[in-house]
């Protein structure tokens, strides 16, 4: 099938080559020169494991190719996902601005039947938006072609998101009844038909409650997270160790383990702005999600425990103190540094006077660029951004983990020992077992694990 991505950034890169890889012939737009060039040469502009093998692959047989041409790009495929980004506006509300130029841009060239399909994550109604907009550049040069707008959200988690492209536990498709849209419906079962050969893996229902069903999602495990995180405050004062309750709640089938980590809080691209996205649509038909503004409270709370642990222990003023972080990428396997708890963290210890060195496994180079625009320059200059793990230890009071890379679960503690000036470690992912780290001579700081240890 002819297909074309509108945009290529996290989700339409990822669309884009795993489609390809299915045998479709994809065209994949962007306005952004620089970073076509840089596919074209062989160049990827996220992290994802496996992505730059499936896209360097798929170019080289012909199926995949990336360009600026809006005109061509509509031409081309029959399907035209969008997969474009929804910030956050001023107001927490998705901003549509690039959907809906999007959408434009389809009805200005298109000349016969579209399937126009919604990938990005988009608030309830916006099918109906992009609908009116393309119908508007139709009508404005007398052009009669056909056109239905389907839902279609992607449920990708960063750093897995090839595997879960191709190995999806469900794919959502929103269709309306109309002519139109009955048509879509058999595109979009043809192109979906490869997923379900094992077993029927595709939800269908109408626009609205595929639009819903994404928000719904991301907003229950941005719930789970923040039940956890502040059941694990409350377990540190209390004497329990959170790690026992989340074995003993998530064997219930009816809770299950997924989601039940306590740590330094969420971040990333899509829990922060879509339990916003879906607050603000409430406060649209007069609903208070009481739930969600806890969520996203308690969240907001949660970033800032590790540094206040730090300044429990060595007190608030940290001038003449350094202190080596572990893992700034808000999750692993990816370079993502929106919404990431490492740079709330940072932020933190340099406001006490401390300095930092810092390493994480490929986000170095999106950290430097993040920070420089949330730190001033004198802030900047009291970070080292460190070449491996070990280099962060040297004449550190603690070492602070934010973030959970397999490459930090079984490191060489006697060399940490031996490189820290204090045998301290706040682990904000809890990696390491408590009693483990008492044996081993450390003071151990976890998230809701009140076996403090102390030499």
């Amino acid at each position: 099938m002819k297909i074309t991505i509108i945009g290529t950034g996290y989700v339409g890169l990822v669309t884009g080559a795993c489609l390809a890889e299915l045998g479709n012939d994809v065209f994949c737009l962007d306005v952004d020169q620089k970073k076509i060039d840089l596919l074209n040469n062989g160049g990827i502009p996220i992290h994802e494991p496996g992505l730059e093998e499936v896209v360097a692959r798929n170019r080289a047989a012909g199926r995949l190719q990336f360009s600026t041409d809006v005109a061509a790009s509509v031409a081309h495929g029959c399907l035209q996902f969008i997969a474009v980004g929804t910030p956050p506006d001023e107001d927490g509300s998705a901003d549509l601005q690039y959907v809906l130029a999007a959408a434009k841009n389809i009805g200005k060239y298109m000349t016969e039947f579209k399937v126009i399909v919604d990938k990005s994550t988009v608030p309830v109604g916006t099918a109906d938006r992009v609908q009116a907009a393309v119908q508007a550049e139709l009508a404005a040069r007398g052009d009669a072609s056909k056109f239905s707008v389907v839902s279609n959200p992607e449920f990708l988690k960063e750093g897995a998101a090839v595997e879960d492209f191709m190995r999806p536990d469900r794919i959502v498709i929103g269709c309306d009844s109309t002519p139109e849209g009955e048509k879509a419906h058999g595109l979009m079962k043809k192109l979906y038909t490869p997923f379900n050969r094992n077993h029927e893996r595709t939800f269908w229902m109408d626009v609205r409650s595929a639009e819903f069903t994404k928000y719904a999602a991301n907003a229950m495990l941005a719930t789970r997270i923040s039940f956890m995180n502040e059941l694990a405050n409350l377990a540190d004062q209390v004497g329990a160790d959170i790690e026992a309750v989340r074995h003993g709640i998530g064997s219930d089938p009816r809770i299950g383990h997924s989601f039940l980590y306590a740590g330094a809080g969420y971040g990333g691209s899509c829990f922060p702005k879509d339990v916003q996205a879906l607050e603000r649509t409430a406060r649209q038909y007069n609903q208070d999600l009481l739930i969600l503004r806890a969520v996203e409270a308690v969240n907001d709370k949660q970033k800032l425990v590790l540094g206040q642990k730090v300044v429990k222990r060595f007190g608030e003023d940290l001038s003449g103190k350094h202190f080596a972080v572990w893992g700034l990428a808000f999750k692993p396997n990816t370079d993502d540094m929106r919404e990431a708890p490492a740079r709330v963290l940072i932020k933190q210890l340099l406001d006490g006077g401390a300095t930092v060195a810092v390493y994480d496994p490929v986000a170095m180079t999106e950290a430097r660029r993040v920070l420089e625009l949330d730190l001033t320059a004198e802030e900047m200059a009291r970070i080292r951004f460190a070449t491996t793990p070990m280099d962060t230890l040297t004449a550190a009071e603690a070492l602070v983990i934010v973030t959970e890379w397999k490459a930090f679960r079984s490191p060489d503690f006697d060399r940490i020992k031996s490189s820290l000036k204090q045998a301290i470690i706040f682990d904000g992912r809890n990696l390491f077992e408590p009693e483990v780290m008492a044996e081993a001579g450390f003071e151990y700081h976890g998230i809701g694990r009140s076996i403090l240890t102390r030499v």
